[in-house]
């Protein structure tokens, strides 16, 4: 069953005055065609999506789904989530600044600024670590890493039991669980998703500026932009002012009664450092994205590195996504899109543009696996729906 739809396709107070008059058919068209487009996300069994269609002086913001299950209370479009991998970029473009004020060198060997922490780290680069060209072995997504096998539903739940979700984890601990696994191919040579590289990239940030990776990108990033609403939580474990819940299904069996889900909203995601820890809005995100593609945050030339790009594959497969230095491009079907998806526990998120148009999603999901991947399809039709106008 669905869940309640709550200001679905809702557009922002004051967004028609911002393009100078009142919606006509058309837009009121696309506003339709969003509002149907999130609704199916939560029609999947999401228990909440909300999102903002950022175009020129126009915006559009929608939700769908409620914030909390125990109360039914509707979702917000203006609350805080857990966004997730969406933090790479933040963390890629301050290295890529600290790399314009001739700080990092883009082809420094980790070794250069980690001495003695990553086994091989001198044939490691700055580079690699940012565009995932590493090879560095995964703990934090890998079995046999810091967490439980989710798909052992009785280890997590016992993790969970046991208070495991509020741990501190640090970063020192990420990367050491991570170089103590043999790498997964030798440096340069492939592509392989890690969050470790940017928990190093973290480490970098702090040990050439004396401050903390949050503290930089806070000072270099989010207050210049007046980014209000987003932040780092370090080790604390709530989300500050409204927000979502976040939920896990725990399977145990084939019948109803062997599901629960999990109220995973106070964690601690300390674990996903300057890969993954940030918390934000719709309309935070959607201006950052929007400042750094029109090149107020780098010079040309360092937006060319970021957005050089090296192809994504599954079992050698093409996935339509390539990555560049904490920057993807991914080909939808009416052109390419920049940007990031993120996922923590109980978050999905989704921040893209086109240029000239940005869009930011945000989802609680539910479910087994089949489910939430079929929550995920209906992130992608969103995607299509804002940037394409086709589902």
């Amino acid at each position: 069953m669905a869940a309640p739809v709550a200001s679905a396709g809702a557009a922002e107070p004051g967004a028609a005055e911002q393009a100078g008059g009142s919606p006509d058919g058309r837009q009121q068209g696309a506003a339709e065609r969003r509002a149907a487009a999130l609704r199916a996300v939560t029609d999947a069994g999401a228990v909440a999506a909300i999102a903002e269609v950022r175009d020129g002086g126009r915006v559009w913001r929608g939700g769908s789904g409620v914030a909390d299950l125990a109360t039914g209370a509707p979702v917000r479009t203006d609350g805080r989530f857990r966004a997730g991998s969406v933090t790479k970029v933040f963390t890629a473009t301050t290295v890529l600044q600290l790399v314009g004020e001739g700080r990092i060198g883009l082809d420094d060997p980790v070794e250069r600024h980690l001495p003695g922490l990553v086994p091989n780290g001198a044939k490691i680069t700055v580079r690699q670590l940012l565009n995932h060209s590493s090879g560095l072995w995964d703990s934090t997504n890998e079995k046999g890493g810091v967490f439980p096998e989710l798909a052992d539903a009785a280890a997590v739940r016992d993790w969970l039991d046991q208070g495991g979700l509020t741990r501190t984890i640090t970063p020192a601990q990420v990367v050491a669980a991570s170089v103590a696994h043999a790498p997964n191919f030798p440096p340069g040579t492939g592509y392989g998703y890690s969050n470790v590289n940017y928990a190093l990239l973290g480490m970098i940030i702090e040990r050439v500026t004396g401050r903390g990776y949050a503290q930089e990108i806070t000072a270099r990033v989010l207050r210049p932009l007046r980014l209000d609403g987003t932040y780092f939580p370090g080790t604390a474990t709530d989300i500050r002012g409204p927000h979502a819940h976040g939920y896990v299904t725990l399977v145990e069996g084939p019948g109803p009664a062997d599901r629960s889900d999990r109220d995973v909203t106070v964690a601690s995601v300390s674990w996903a450092n300057a890969a993954g820890e940030l918390i934000s809005t719709l309309s935070d995100l959607n201006r950052f994205e929007q400042a750094l593609t029109s090149g107020r945050l780098l010079p040309p030339q360092l937006m060319k590195e970021m957005t050089t790009t090296i192809p994504v594959e599954i079992e050698g497969q093409p996935t339509g996504l390539s990555y560049g230095l904490g920057l993807a491009r991914w080909q939808l079907s009416c052109g390419e899109v920049r940007g990031h998806d993120g996922g923590v526990p109980g978050y999905s998120s989704q921040l893209w543009s086109s240029g000239d148009r940005q869009v930011a999603l945000s989802v609680t999901t539910r479910g087994d696996d089949k489910q939430v991947q079929a929550q995920m399809v209906a992130e992608v039709g969103f995607l299509e729906q804002a940037f394409c106008g086709t589902r």
